[in-house]
């Protein structure tokens, strides 16, 4: 719907501007009636709610805070205790707004209640903000709103991003040590094609013999980075454009996703990461009273593989066709024997959202212990590189040393 530019007084005689969203001018003085506001001008505008209309429409603004994970993890934690209370809503959000300190979430939870004093769900005002509430989460809402357990699914919700934040955590910390180990490696290769093996070179010029051939290579390959660093620097950055945006693309996506989970050591760890994802997903859809085929589809959306994703689907239409849940599952090719014995319980018990929650919980574990060991795994590689690098430039710079002293003791 388009947006109106509007300039009213309140019922204390103050002036009041703003933006908000109708059919028609008609509808949105109807509203501000409704708020007690007397309208005196509307008209369409180009500006966004709760934004500003420039003279192209545009609004700059240098710095702007933006709503991190971290603020719709409190949000739903928060929101949560306020309706436990009994607080309505409508009080609940103007309490989050004022207490929040990101000017960024501020103005969601503004237009999330001038969106809901229209008349509008949960839901739907939450989804104005695509960018903020992911479909996951917008689809748990909208069934919280359904089976009137929103403060539950709420708490759910909280709990599933702790999950998601706690495994980003991990991770990160997990490729601290090596990442700083790669960067060190990589100017330490710059500096001696730079200053060190140019030095070296002009010695060996002097020595009017033939060099041995691994003199030979670093000779030229530090020539080639002092004489063509800028083409040597625009093509890394090329080529890290070109992947990013082939990485974007639908094929690209999903090729480098089922690249990613054969990749020694991380794979099987971005693989249970993904699957405890799932699975946590899937339980959380379940318990919330989700139909498995709807649940099915809010999960594939949220496991961020879209190889992964695409067997999820391939699950649900087998769903949809009448198979097993069990028998989507390994026609999936993704789970463990453990696993799909897990699934095949849980089904002909009748409690598949705890299997899959046992499922979650198991994965969780086997992932915490991976990156917790992620570093010494990794180590012996890293060792290995630094001393092969080493090797060569020890037999490159020098051998020909070695030819030379040989002579000399000749002599």
């Amino acid at each position: 719907m388009p947006n109106f530019a509007y300039r009213g007084r309140n019922s204390a005689g103050e002036i009041e501007q703003g933006v908000l969203e109708g059919a028609t001018a008609g509808a949105v003085a109807d509203l501000l009636f409704g708020r007690g506001v007397t309208p005196m001008e509307i008209k369409p505008t180009t500006a966004s709610i709760g934004g500003t209309e420039g003279g192209s429409g545009i609004n700059f603004k240098l710095f702007k805070q933006k709503v991190e994970h971290m603020d719709v993890l409190l949000f739903s934690r928060q929101i949560y205790t306020l309706l436990r209370a009994g607080v309505p809503i409508m009080r609940a959000l103007a309490g989050l707004q004022e207490s929040s300190t990101n000017s960024a979430m501020k103005d969601v939870l503004q237009d999330v209640r001038e969106s809901l004093d229209s008349g509008r769900e949960l839901s739907l005002s939450l989804a104005r903000h695509p960018k903020v509430f992911t479909p996951f989460y917008l689809s748990m809402v909208r069934v919280g709103e359904m089976t009137g357990r929103l403060e539950e699914v709420f708490l759910r919700m909280f709990d599933h991003l702790a999950f998601e934040r706690f495994m980003q955590d991990q991770v990160k910390s997990a490729l601290r040590y090596p990442s700083f180990v790669v960067a060190a490696m990589g100017i330490a290769i710059v500096i001696v094609n730079i200053f060190v093996i140019p030095a070296f070179a002009k010695v060996f010029k002097g020595f009017g013999a033939e060099l041995p051939l691994m003199t030979r290579i670093l000779i030229g390959f530090s020539d080639f980075m002092l004489n063509w660093w800028h083409v040597l620097l625009l093509g890394i950055v090329g080529g890290i454009f070109a992947f990013n945006t082939w990485r974007k693309t639908t094929k690209g996506r999903y090729t480098w996703d089922r690249f990613k989970l054969n990749i020694p050591i991380a794979g099987k760890i971005v693989r249970k990461a993904t699957l405890a994802r799932f699975a946590a997903s899937f339980a959380l859809a379940s318990r919330s009273g989700v139909p498995i085929i709807q649940a099915l589809t809010n999960v594939a959306e949220t496991v961020d593989n879209a190889y992964i994703s695409d067997k999820v689907e391939k699950m649900r239409d087998g769903v949809e066709r009448g198979e097993s849940i069990l028998r989507t599952s390994i026609a999936a090719g993704v789970f463990t024997p453990v696993v799909l014995q897990m699934i095949a319980v849980g089904e002909e018990s009748g409690a598949l959202d705890d299997m899959m929650k046992e499922v979650a919980d198991m994965y969780q574990s086997e992932v915490e212990y991976e990156l917790k060991t992620l570093a010494q795994q990794i180590e012996p590689i890293l060792i290995i590189s630094l001393g092969i690098m080493v090797l060569i430039l020890a037999l490159g710079i020098f051998l020909p040393l070695w030819d030379l002293g040989k002579v000399t003791m000749k002599k």
